[in-house]
């Protein structure tokens, strides 16, 4: 027995943690490979210890590795020791609330909040804080403990957020960025300028295979989800460029992988490769801006600005807009300076 079946065995009770219906626009793809994109720090190793031992199945039967799933599959995980308990500890944690009415509110999330509670993050985050400023909001997503959760922004990024305060909100809201009608634009510092200065960026987008916590672009849609990036540039500052972007797909690091993509990491987005001198001499004076720089804004430049959508009840079009944090305030008006000085 493998070192990573070894955490599995048939002689114990199995407890089951994870049940997921595959998506009806699902296409085939190897469970083993299915599992790595949805189950958070699961190697393909261990997922596929786990087929060997017969702890995942599909729609009830044992399975192989090589199996390729279809729409409506339903998969079980189970593992020889109990879930976490899925109790979210509520926090009396501050909200920066843009609007609220009976069924829905929207929220300027700050960078460095974490959305959900997961694996290093149990507490301090959005959802700890959601579960103690309001009662029975409700939850969705194949058994997830997502209170008024219909989509998600990084740690390190701020900006604008919508949360459900009711199920029919949430079941609304979820068909809405389903559809890809929901409008949301963000903002962003990037290294260099982007050419063209308008333009889309698409491709599938996926884990890569060197480092699962980051998203990279194939041309394979075995490999990742369709994605769509319109960005054009507000901006040009020679080093640098402001730029907006409007997500036409919402997949996770979408932004910061697609501007990786075409050559244009964000600025100090450590990640993927922006947190160091990328246009420029990395000497003297110049160095030493751009390492003031990095301090004043320790995160990736990406901001949430805008958020529209239908109300679920009213019907009526909703819009907002925020203006960019201080951090990010911060470090753009240095760089627009740093030009006329």
């Amino acid at each position: 027995m493998t070192e990573a079946a070894e955490e599995f065995s048939e002689d114990e009770e199995l407890y089951e943690h994870h049940r997921i219906v595959v998506d009806k626009g699902q296409s085939l793809l190897r469970i083993d490979r299915f599992l790595m994109d949805r189950l958070q720090n699961a190697t393909r190793t261990k997922i596929q210890a786990a087929i060997d031992v017969e702890s995942v199945r599909v729609n009830g039967k044992i399975t192989k590795a090589s199996y390729k799933i279809k729409p409506l599959d339903v998969i079980t995980v189970s593992l020889p020791h109990p879930p976490r308990d899925t109790d979210i500890k509520p926090e009396n944690i501050p909200l920066n609330l843009v609007f609220e009415d009976d069924e829905l509110l929207v929220l300027n999330k700050p960078a460095g909040m974490v959305v959900h509670p997961a694996h290093g993050n149990w507490d301090g985050t959005l959802v700890n804080a959601l579960v103690y400023h309001f009662q029975n909001l409700p939850t969705s997503r194949n058994g997830e403990i997502r209170p008024g959760l219909v989509h998600r922004i990084d740690k390190d990024t701020s900006g604008l957020m919508v949360i459900a305060k009711t199920e029919y909100a949430m079941t609304h809201l979820a068909r809405q960025f389903f559809e890809h009608t929901i409008e949301r634009t963000y903002n962003a510092l990037v290294w260099g300028q982007p050419d063209p200065p308008d333009g889309t960026v698409t491709g599938y987008i996926g884990r890569s295979l060197k480092d699962r916590k980051v998203q990279v672009i194939y041309d394979d849609e075995t490999k990742g989800k369709w994605s769509v990036t319109h960005y054009k540039t507000l901006a040009s500052l020679r080093y640098v460029s402001l730029i907006q972007c409007n997500l036409e797909t919402g997949r996770t690091h979408q932004i910061r992988a697609h501007m990786k993509h075409i050559g244009h990491p964000l600025f100090n987005d450590a990640m993927y490769g922006g947190d160091r001198i990328l246009r420029g001499s990395p000497v003297g004076s110049y160095k030493a801006f751009v390492e003031n720089a990095f301090k004043r804004l320790p995160r990736q430049a990406l901001h949430a600005k805008s958020l529209g959508f239908t109300h679920p009840r009213t019907h009526e079009w909703l819009q907002f807009d925020s203006e960019l944090p201080e951090d990010f305030r911060t470090v753009l008006t240095k760089w627009e300076n740093y030009l006329t000085d």
